[in-house]
């Protein structure tokens, strides 16, 4: 977690701190192959070189960036959380649970569909 230490210590509200740690440190616990790094302003999961997820704070919710693809192949299980998506991201807002099963399946999504990916976003 000291990739992320700064990155987290920049966030005021301590409720809003504790649920990124947590969403990070389950990735990190699940996905311990994935390298981690601060881009963008951001914590990002990367995997060989190529991009995987990442995640941002706003005032009102959690972004996570998975890419567009796993956007478009996840937009149903996402309209039944009813989590906001846009092409890109989607919000987990503050007050809402995490749905650690999809941020899970979009994980091993592009795990496995960037396999052998020698660019780091998709082309």
């Amino acid at each position: 977690m000291t990739t992320f230490q700064a990155y987290l210590e920049k966030i005021d509200d301590p409720a809003q701190r504790q649920r990124m740690e947590e969403v990070l440190q389950w990735v990190i616990d699940r996905y311990p192959q994935l390298d981690r790094r601060i881009a963008w302003n951001q914590p990002m999961f990367t995997h060989q070189g190529t991009f995987i997820i990442a995640f941002s704070r706003s005032k009102a919710h959690m972004a996570v960036s998975p890419e567009s693809v796993p956007i478009r192949h996840f937009a149903q299980e996402l309209d039944q959380t009813g989590y906001q998506y846009t092409s890109m991201i989607f919000r987990i807002p503050w007050d809402r649970d995490v749905d650690y099963e999809l941020l899970g399946k979009m994980i091993e999504y592009n795990l496995k569909d960037k396999a052998g990916y020698t660019a780091f976003w998709r082309k």
